[in-house]
């Protein structure tokens, strides 16, 4: 299996129209539509182990809006894998056409599993794990979000030589595998910030885990509530960012980061001159659930 997706990642991009600090743009969710940014970093390995292993099948797990499980479906169609994804939430069972995410996974070929949001908590007992290798065969298995050694081994080449002249490397952060592999290949000079996406500061321990420098900083302030939550004032930062630079942002992830950089940088929080690189890490297809979502409030969409 050759993996040939890398040759589409796009340069850094220069934002205009910030004073004080270099501010640019790694286009990460330019790698492919579907297995973009840190998805395609995090499965990069795996599918090489996998083969290795000669399993035929991946078996994942995500919520209904995952961009993992577009990710695994879509990478498992274009590279000849089975795919089986574990979904959170029995209620999608009839709601799978209505649901993009979804949708886009079955046309792909993934086959689903749906469980109890109580049943989903044991993902990663052993016991739950036999019994999915009773139902569906041998598999190779992908923890959510994709995190695991492989992958944090794939994102430790999303910084290259050239980015080796930042200051700051921001990335938005999940389950903590893409700021880690970012610490990992990161110069001891440079910061890492990583914004959560959800609430809390539980990820310092799991990061910790795989990191092996103590470069970074996680900025909690940004997560507008926790997983998935969204108010007009990020939708019409997102929608004004896109005007602005021609470049969109998902609602979940790089939508809070780049508010919370561009906060940031309003605070004086960035020492005058500093070069910051952004990392964009895809997601962009969760814009239509999101929407979706949005358009049932009466809200404004993001465009």
């Amino acid at each position: 299996m050759k993996f040939k997706l890398e040759d589409s990642i796009n340069q850094t991009i220069h934002l205009p129209n910030v004073s004080m600090v270099e501010l640019f743009l790694k286009r990460e969710d330019k790698i492919h539509p579907f297995v973009s940014g840190n998805k395609y970093r995090k499965l990069k390995y795996n599918l090489f182990e996998a083969e290795k292993q000669g399993l035929k099948t991946l078996l994942t797990f995500g919520g209904a809006f995952s961009n993992h499980i577009v990710a695994v479906a879509s990478a498992g169609k274009i590279f000849g894998f089975n795919t089986i994804g574990v979904i959170r939430g029995e209620e999608m069972f009839d709601n799978i056409d209505s649901n993009p995410t979804l949708s886009f996974a079955k046309q792909c070929g993934m086959q689903f599993k749906f469980v109890s949001r109580n049943l989903y908590y044991e993902k990663i007992d052993l016991n739950f794990i036999t019994k999915l290798e009773e139902e569906f065969g041998s598999f190779y298995l992908i923890p959510e979000g994709g995190t695991n050694a492989l992958a944090i081994k794939g994102c430790e080449e999303i910084l290259t030589e050239a980015d080796k002249s930042f200051d700051f490397v921001c990335t938005c952060v999940g389950t903590g595998g893409t700021i880690s592999g970012l610490i990992n290949s990161s110069n001891q000079n440079q910061k890492i910030l990583g914004f959560p996406a959800l609430k809390g500061d539980f990820l310092q321990e799991d990061i910790a885990k795989f990191a092996t420098k103590t470069n970074w900083e996680l900025i909690t302030d940004y997560h507008f509530g926790g997983y998935a939550k969204i108010n007009t004032t990020l939708v019409s930062f997102i929608n004004k960012f896109k005007k602005n630079y021609n470049m969109p942002l998902d609602p979940v992830y790089t939508g809070k980061m780049m508010f919370g950089v561009f906060d940031l940088i309003a605070k004086n929080y960035f020492p005058k001159g500093s070069k910051i690189l952004i990392i964009h890490t895809g997601g962009l297809q969760g814009i239509a659930g999101m929407n979706a979502v949005l358009k049932k409030k009466n809200l404004p969409l993001i465009a």
